[in-house]
């Protein structure tokens, strides 16, 4: 087997208050793969995310990216391999124009002239939104605003994409269209998401947070066909969807 594209062993983690948050959480990625991470509320998956890039730090336990370990020395390339696709696109978007918006992340690492120009007409090409290079962020849609928010991250040519709820608040076209995006990427990818559909559709495999740990692990349908894993650890589907009947 390839060295995991992210590897996440027993991490434990305390809010100052003393609250655990994280338990012994464990699992691993390889590469190429796209994994769903599901569970409810409070179950400690944003506090997971944010110690994928080194926002947060470990307690015991450790995370590494293709064998890097996330650590202070490491922390500039492990932020260009991992990125991270926030729930509002507003807290990624702030430049006047979303073609800066996209050549920001790079810029900041050094990347310049044609390499940049590149750089930004290929994300941007990747999620359909090259037309609106010149447009301000606040004038697109929510759903555009989420594309150019993934193109940000794109043009980092980061390891792993890191999505929390990408489809939230999205109308079904823009739903649709997203999911067609994300589909078409080659990149190892990790989505955060309550929305169980789109995790079926979008990741084969899915993990199961609940209490700050990691409760299961596998195929998605195999997961979602789970009714006492599902009713322990509160995850419903939507009513009438059979996450064994072919769309």
């Amino acid at each position: 087997m390839s060295i995991p594209a992210l590897e996440v062993v027993s991490l434990s983690y305390h809010y100052p208050d003393g609250t655990e948050v994280l338990r012994e959480a464990g699992f691993h990625i390889h590469p190429g793969e796209r994994v769903a991470l599901l569970g409810p509320n409070g179950a400690g998956k944003t506090t997971l995310v944010f110690h994928l890039n080194g926002i947060f730090r470990p307690e015991t336990g450790s995370v590494q990216v293709a064998g890097l370990p996330v650590e202070d020395e490491n922390l500039m390339e492990i932020r260009r391999r991992v990125g991270i696709v926030f729930q509002d696109p507003d807290d990624q978007l702030f430049m006047p124009t979303v073609r800066q918006d996209v050549a920001f992340g790079p810029a900041n690492y050094g990347v310049e002239g044609d390499e940049l120009r590149t750089r930004v007409s290929d994300a941007l090409s990747a999620v359909g939104m090259l037309h609106v290079a010149d447009r301000p962020p606040h004038h697109l849609s929510l759903g555009q605003r989420r594309r150019v928010a993934v193109a940000t991250v794109l043009a980092m040519r980061p390891e792993i994409v890191v999505l929390d709820e990408p489809s939230s608040n999205l109308d079904p076209a823009s739903r649709r269209e997203l999911a067609d995006i994300l589909t078409a990427l080659d990149i190892t990818m990790l989505m955060v998401t309550h929305d169980l559909p789109y995790a079926l559709e979008l990741c084969p495999r899915a993990l199961v947070m609940n209490d700050g740990s990691i409760i299961a692990d596998g195929p998605t349908r195999e997961v979602l066909s789970n009714r006492e894993l599902m009713k322990a650890n509160r995850l419903e589907l939507p009513l009438g969807f059979d996450p064994n009947f072919d769309r």
